[in-house]
């Protein structure tokens, strides 16, 4: 069990960000699944921010992804974005009703950073 893995939640209008932190493995798997089923209700977009993740377990992914349908009916497009979006996020579509894309990061002035918030102006 990866005990240093946390993931921090964040709501704005009808969307969810859900920012990973640690290592992701099987248990963690598990617990962003049901942060999943619990807090997507009223929401349209999820999105799964990974550039926090550290280490990324095979088997953690395996779990994740063979166990997408308990989110069946419960949102409308999940998210992955950041370093670690593609790696997270499944090859294709497991299921039907809900659309599932990633956002890679960008270089920027020798800087990576998501392509979902544009940068500040300094």
């Amino acid at each position: 069990m990866a005990k240093n893995f946390r993931i921090s939640t964040h709501r704005n209008d009808e969307n969810l960000h859900l920012k990973l932190m640690g290592d992701f493995d099987g248990t963690s798997a598990f617990e962003l699944l049901n942060v999943l089923k619990g807090k997507s209700d009223r929401t349209s977009k999820v999105f799964i921010h990974t550039s926090g993740l550290r280490n990324i377990y095979p088997f953690g992914l395996n779990v994740f992804h063979n166990n997408l349908n308990v989110l069946k009916g419960k949102l409308a497009e999940l998210v992955f974005t950041g370093e670690n979006a593609s790696r997270l996020a499944p090859e294709k579509a497991v299921l039907s009703d809900f659309t599932i894309s990633t956002i890679p990061l960008v270089e920027q002035s020798g800087k990576s950073s998501s392509t979902l918030y544009p940068p500040r102006a300094e």
